[in-house]
């Protein structure tokens, strides 16, 4: 998948969240993607991730959805029973590390995609080590 960059939760929470620290930095990263045409790959684990961020917030609930659903600059990645399994091998495996279920989900998904970049404000895409972080 070329032109195509990794959606986590916490760069997108950042971006539709004005008090969150990394908000203007998300709006600017968000504007040069859509200037070079770069789409999105996320996963619903990510997308369940955003959305119950913002569970007790009506219109914010209403305008996440209406981020992705339809979206034509958003590929939601299935994902599949080989994936959940390789993630749950990888958090047997890499016990000293902090990420969740839903980060190694990610990470397997975007190993068997090819993609090597990822828009993210957490450290756990730094803690795998083997993708190019945009943040």
């Amino acid at each position: 998948m070329t032109n195509h960059i990794f959606l986590d939760a916490s760069f997108w929470i950042a971006y539709r969240n004005e008090r969150q620290n990394c908000h203007r930095e998300a709006t600017r990263i968000l504007a040069e993607t859509f200037r070079h045409r770069i789409k999105f790959v996320t996963t619903l684990p990510v997308l369940c991730e955003i959305h119950a961020h913002f569970s007790r917030t009506p219109e914010k609930k209403r305008v996440i959805l209406q981020d992705f659903e339809s979206n034509p600059l958003v590929h939601i990645e299935e994902v599949t029973h080989a994936d959940q399994q390789l993630a749950f091998k990888l958090l047997r495996r890499q016990t000293d590390k902090s990420y969740s279920l839903c980060d190694a989900v990610s990470f397997i998904v975007m190993q068997r995609l090819g993609l090597k970049q990822a828009l993210a404000f957490d450290d756990h895409f730094r803690q795998f080590g083997e993708f190019e972080i945009i943040s």
